[in-house]
């Protein structure tokens, strides 16, 4: 009779076992010298830059930067309005918050790209206005809850202390609870933003010149150029050289607010 340590190691064992033989399957049956002509053509690859980078990225980190700001900015003053005591200023903030959490990205961008223009003839000013000012709507209903989230758990009392040494509430909330609060949700404000990053993917549906092309859709029209997936590729191992620091970065900020916490 096994004991239930020896059934462990046994089904560890026939995982890894498994895994190993899936591994080896699929190395002698892919056809490495098809897969490289068709997505990892270094000819192909290189002929890409440096437009991938002073282009394509450039841009895309641009309209990151834009929608974050415009989205943080939109995000605090829903999560304040959430909080308050005026029950209109909850109440719209609630709505607006269910809306375009519930919208896909993809309709609020063309909203803002074609419906706005056509029902109230108001185009949004810029090269980068109305692709930036979509991801910051969408985005600022999903930071809403997370800033409010962390205005929460900043204790009660550092606000009443505040108030007793004579501050009024729209100070202590500015100098004292939010810095705190946003100590609290920095590593989710950091996955917001890399998930902000990939969402600029959906601003093709707006059209693209060379003033605003994006990461994946310069790689799609260079596939549709080239007849070769290896743009694809290429436009991957940028994403992953903007994302990989952020996401590490988001393991550390996490480790070290453990840490924080374990030692108060």
């Amino acid at each position: 009779m096994l004991s239930s340590r020896q059934r462990a190691r046994l089904a560890r064992l026939g995982i890894y076992t498994a895994t190993l033989a899936a591994l080896g399957w699929l190395a002698i049956a892919t056809d490495w010298a098809r897969l490289q002509a068709n997505f990892f053509d270094p000819g192909v690859f290189w002929d890409l830059f440096p437009q991938i980078l002073t282009r394509a990225a450039r841009n895309t980190l641009i309209f990151t930067a834009f929608g974050f700001s415009g989205g943080l900015a939109i995000g605090l003053v829903l999560a304040l309005m959430r909080l308050s005591t005026v029950t209109p200023y909850r109440r719209a903030a609630a709505i607006y918050i269910e809306v375009f959490r519930g919208l896909p990205a993809l309709i609020t961008i063309v909203l803002i790209g074609f419906v706005l223009p056509i029902a109230l003839q108001v185009r949004v000013p810029g090269t980068y206005g109305p692709g930036s000012l979509a991801l910051a709507i969408v985005t600022g209903a999903y930071l809403a809850a997370t800033i409010r989230a962390g205005i929460e758990a900043v204790p009660k009392g550092q606000m009443d202390a505040a108030r007793s040494l004579g501050m009024r509430y729209a100070q202590t909330m500015a100098w004292i609870v939010i810095p705190q609060a946003f100590r609290v949700i920095l590593p989710p404000l950091t996955n917001e933003l890399v998930l902000l990053l990939k969402d600029t993917s959906l601003l093709f549906v707006l059209g693209t010149t060379d003033e605003t092309i994006e990461l994946a859709k310069f790689g799609r029209d260079a596939v549709a150029e080239t007849f070769n997936g290896t743009p694809l590729v290429a436009v991957a191992l940028v994403y992953l050289a903007i994302t990989l620091p952020l996401t590490r970065a988001v393991a550390w900020l996490e480790r070290r607010q453990k840490r924080a916490v374990r030692d108060i």
